[in-house]
């Protein structure tokens, strides 16, 4: 980080945060660092807070390519986006002011909803029924259809998003350095009317997959992008693919991703 002094804070703007928030803002004054009210000046945005914090961080800020992300936990742990506690100055200071730091690219996907609207993901998209019965979809893999669906739901993760809602629903853990999206069945119906793959699977990068929303009367899922709902009353067909962009955070030298991963599960 010593090349880059444009700083920007995001952080709950709730008078609690802003008291927690305020020796870091002073640390970086101290290391002459620019504080910059404008993320769009900035070419380094700390999220302080959690996991869901570092989400809407980098959300709120464009999903920005040309800067580094980086994440500052105030619970008593570290998370999987947070490398740093913020009571723990020392490290902050040894990563600002030392070459103690890598550079992790993380890969984002990209969500079209029935052509019109487009939107990233770090984390992964959620489809779900929004009534008491199951959701009906046309599963597409490039041009080929591959199973119809019929259940709760889907998840459409990427490798830093297996962590998450994907390993809930029994996906894999998958290294970000792989290029690619797991999709995960949520509560999937398979008897002998109706069969799935009946578990997850993992796309290449150069792959689109395509949800076609049967419109039998449930055609109102719940849409999640990372931890927002996204507001859309009628969907008919959605399509995903990694998005080329990569979101650049910061590592150190002894926090790999599955250092992390053994910190979190294990």
């Amino acid at each position: 980080m010593p090349n880059r002094r444009n700083l920007y804070f995001y952080h709950k703007p709730d008078a609690e945060m802003k008291e927690k928030v305020a020796p870091l803002y002073d640390l970086a004054k101290r290391y002459d660092f620019t504080l910059e009210k404008d993320y769009t000046k900035a070419n380094i945005i700390v999220s302080v807070g959690d996991d869901d914090t570092f989400l809407q961080a980098v959300r709120k800020t464009g999903f920005r390519e040309d800067c580094l992300y980086a994440g500052i936990s105030t619970s008593p742990k570290l998370t999987m986006y947070c490398d740093f506690h913020s009571q723990d100055t020392s490290k902050i200071i040894e990563a600002i002011t030392t070459d103690n730091v890598e550079v992790r690219r993380y890969p984002t996907i990209e969500v079209n909803v029935d052509g019109e609207t487009s939107f990233s993901c770090l984390n992964e998209f959620s489809l779900r029924s929004s009534i008491i019965k199951a959701i009906v979809m046309d599963i597409f893999i490039d041009d080929l259809h591959f199973e119809t669906f019929r259940g709760d739901g889907m998840v459409v993760a990427t490798p830093t998003g297996s962590t998450g809602y994907n390993r809930s629903v029994n996906g894999s853990v998958v290294d970000p350095l792989l290029p690619c999206m797991q999709v995960s069945e949520v509560a999937s119906v398979n008897n002998n009317l109706y069969r799935t793959l009946g578990s997850s699977f993992i796309l290449s990068g150069d792959r689109k997959l395509s949800l076609k929303v049967v419109q039998d009367g449930n055609d109102y899922p719940i849409m999640g992008m990372d931890n927002e709902a996204l507001s859309i009353q009628h969907v008919e067909s959605i399509d995903v693919k990694l998005s080329g962009k990569v979101i650049k955070t910061v590592k150190l030298k002894d926090n790999s991703f599955w250092e992390k991963v053994k910190r979190t599960f294990l």
